[in-house]
C-alpha cells in the first residue's frame, strides 16, 4: 500500500497521474458539501442563464462593426447598460458537453474527463448546485443537460427538474421532456416553453428559502429554428463576411486549417452539403432573439415580485460559434471566434450600470463566483477563480495572466486535432499534439484576426518559450498531462468534397533547403 501511494505521488508530481484529481472530488464527497463561510456575504438569490452555440459578439449593443446588422438583442443589452460586460469571456473547451460540465464543477475537461459529447459525467464529480443545497438553497435546472449520452432523467444537486434527451428538439415533441422523473409533452417551441417552467419554478418556490435557477437553453443550437414570430426578421439585412474567411489570406497557416476548409467543419463542403453561410446565419440571430426574449421574461417577474434587484443574474454562451472565419463553420477550434463567449450580469444592488470587466474570466470561472454569491467559498480543487469582487467593482489580486484552452480529437469529427493553447492578454500561443504540422502563434492587439502566424518569427522565440513553459507548467499543476481516450463512439463525419479545394501543402515554416 505504501508503495502505491509512493508511486502515485512520484507520477502525480511528475504530471503524468490523472486521477489524482478525481481522488481529491471523491474525498470531498465521502467527507462533507460543506464549504467556509465568506464573511459579510448574504446568500444571493441566484438566476444562471445559459444558450447554446451563442458567439462572442451576436448582441447587438456591440453593433458598429462588431455585430452583424440583423442582430437583434434588446434584453442583453439592457444587461450590458444596467449591469456588467465581461468583454473577455472565454470557454476552456469550446464543446457544449465539456464546457456545461466545466461550468457545473469548476474543472478543466481534463480533470473532469467529459472531454467529449458522448462521454457521461463521473459519479465522483460534485456540482456547484449541491453545495447550494447544503446550505439550504433551492435549486432547479430547467433546459438542456447534454453530457454523455441521450438521458434525461434528474440528476444530483437539483429539487426541481426539466430536461429532454440529448439535443432535444425546437419545435413540438410529445415525449419531449423529463418533468421530475416524468415524461410531459412537449407542447411547443421550445426556447418558450423552457422559460414557463422556469416562471413556474419561481412561483412555486419555497419563499423562505434562497433560490439557484439554472435556465439552460437548446438555442441557437443547429439546426437553427426560430419561433414562428421570428422568422423572416433578417432577411433585408446583407450578411458581411469576416475579415479572415477567403482562403490564402492567412499566413503560415497549419495544414489541418486549410484542409478543413472543404470538411463537414468547412465553408467548402458545410455539413456536408452546399449550406449558404450568410442565410444560415440569418436564421441563427432570428432563433437567437427567442432567447433573449427569455431573458427578458424572466426579468420581468422578478420585478412583479419586487426580487430584480437583489438577485444575481449572470447570461453566458457555451461556447463560442464560426460563421466563415479561417474558412470554418461551427467551433472547437482555439480561434476567438470559437472559444470566446458573451457574458453579462445583472445585480443592481452590487453591480453598477454600466461595468464593463477586462480580466479574462471563464466557464471554469461561473461554479467559484456562485458560491460567493451565495456566502461560502468555493473549495480549493477547482481549478476556476471567483470574479464576484470585480462584479462589485473591485480590482482583482492575483488574478490569471494566461487562460488554458484544451480540445481532444473526436473520431467523428477527425478533421480537428487535439490542441492545448494559453490565451493571453496580448499573445495567443496554441500548441498541437499528433501531428505533424505548426503550432501558432498571434498577437492578438496587432492581428485581431489571427492571420500571421508568428511562431516561426525570430523576434517572438522568447515569447513561444515563456508561452510553452506557462501552458505545461498549468497542465502539470492541475493534472493534466495526459491525453483522455475512451472507445469510439459516434458515425465518422470524415468527407471531402470532390471539387472543392485540393489538400494543403506542407507548412513552409518546417521546409528545410540542403544547402
Amino acid at each position: 500500500m505504501a508503495k502505491q501511494i509512493v508511486l502515485k505521488c512520484l507520477l502525480f508530481f511528475l504530471g503524468i497521474f490523472p486521477s489524482m484529481a478525481q481522488e481529491a472530488l471523491v474525498q470531498q464527497k465521502n467527507g462533507s458539501l460543506k464549504l467556509e463561510k465568506v464573511n459579510g456575504v448574504k446568500p444571493r438569490n441566484i438566476i444562471f442563464i445559459l444558450a447554446d452555440d451563442h458567439r462572442y459578439d451576436a448582441m447587438s449593443f456591440l453593433k458598429g462593426g462588431k455585430a452583424q446588422a440583423f442582430i437583434s438583442t434588446p434584453n442583453m443589452d439592457m444587461m450590458a447598460a444596467q449591469g456588467a460586460y465581461m468583454q473577455n469571456a472565454f470557454v476552456t473547451t469550446s464543446l457544449c458537453s465539456p464546457s456545461r460540465a466545466s461550468i457545473l464543477t469548476g474543472l478543466y475537461a481534463h480533470k473532469h474527463k467529459v472531454v467529449d459529447n458522448n462521454n457521461p459525467v463521473s459519479d465522483n464529480l460534485i456540482f456547484y448546485p449541491q453545495y447550494l443545497q447544503n446550505i439550504g438553497y433551492q435549486t432547479a435546472m430547467i433546459g438542456k443537460w447534454h453530457m454523455g449520452g441521450e438521458y434525461d432523467n434528474p440528476q444530483r444537486g437539483f429539487n426541481y427538474w426539466v430536461s429532454f434527451k440529448g439535443q432535444g428538439t425546437y419545435l413540438p415533441n410529445p415525449n419531449g421532456l423529463n418533468v421530475n422523473g416524468k415524461k410531459v409533452p412537449q407542447k411547443g417551441y421550445i426556447t418558450e416553453e423552457l422559460t414557463a417552467y422556469a416562471v413556474d419554478f419561481l412561483k412555486t418556490r419555497k419563499k423562505d428559502k434562497p433560490f439557484m435557477l439554472y435556465l439552460s437553453h437548446k438555442g441557437v443550437h443547429d439546426n437553427f429554428t426560430p419561433a414562428e414570430k421570428d422568422k423572416g426578421k433578417s432577411k433585408d439585412f446583407a450578411f458581411v463576411p469576416p475579415p479572415n474567411m477567403e482562403a490564402n489570406l492567412h499566413k503560415n497557416a497549419p495544414m489541418w486549417l486549410r484542409n478543413q476548409r472543404n470538411s463537414w467543419h468547412g465553408i467548402e463542403f458545410p455539413y456536408h452539403s452546399n449550406l449558404d453561410i450568410g442565410e444560415y446565419y440569418k436564421r441563427y440571430a432570428e432563433t437567437l432573439r427567442g432567447v433573449d426574449e427569455s431573458i427578458g421574461a424572466v426579468m420581468a417577474y422578478l420585478k412583479e415580485e419586487g426580487l430584480l434587484e437583489s438577485t444575481l443574474i449572470i447570461y453566458m454562451g457555451d461556447n463560442g460559434f464560426q460563421f466563415g472565419e479561417h474558412g470554418l463553420i461551427d467551433k472547437r477550434v482555439a480561434y476567438e471566434a470559437s472559444m470566446r463567449v458573451p457574458m453579462l450580469a445583472f445585480c443592481p444592488e452590487i453591480i453598477k450600470p454600466g461595468t464593463v470587466i477586462t480580466d479574462v474570466v471563464a466557464n471554469i470561472d461561473i461554479a467559484p463566483t456562485l458560491l460567493e454569491a451565495a456566502g461560502v467559498k468555493s473549495p480549493s480543487y477547482m481549478d476556476g477563480m471567483s470574479f464576484y469582487s470585480q462584479l462589485k467593482g473591485h480590482k482583482a489580486e492575483n488574478w490569471r495572466t494566461g487562460l488554458l484552452y484544451e480540445y481532444y480529437w473526436e473520431r467523428n469529427f477527425p478533421q480537428t486535432p487535439t490542441m492545448h493553447a494559453l490565451r493571453g492578454d496580448r499573445y495567443k500561443y496554441i500548441h498541437y499534439n499528433g501531428i505533424w504540422d505548426t503550432d501558432e502563434l498571434y498577437d492578438l492587439q496587432q492581428d485581431p484576426y489571427e492571420l500571421d502566424n508568428l511562431i516561426d518569427d525570430v523576434k517572438k522565440q522568447d515569447v513561444v518559450k515563456q508561452m510553452n513553459a506557462q501552458l505545461f507548467d498549468i497542465l502539470k499543476e492541475t493534472g493534466g498531462m495526459y491525453i483522455p481516450l475512451f472507445k469510439d463512439n459516434g458515425t465518422p463525419l470524415n468527407q471531402r468534397y470532390e471539387f472543392g479545394s485540393g489538400s494543403a501543402e506542407f507548412p513552409s515554416n518546417l521546409k528545410k533547403t540542403m544547402k
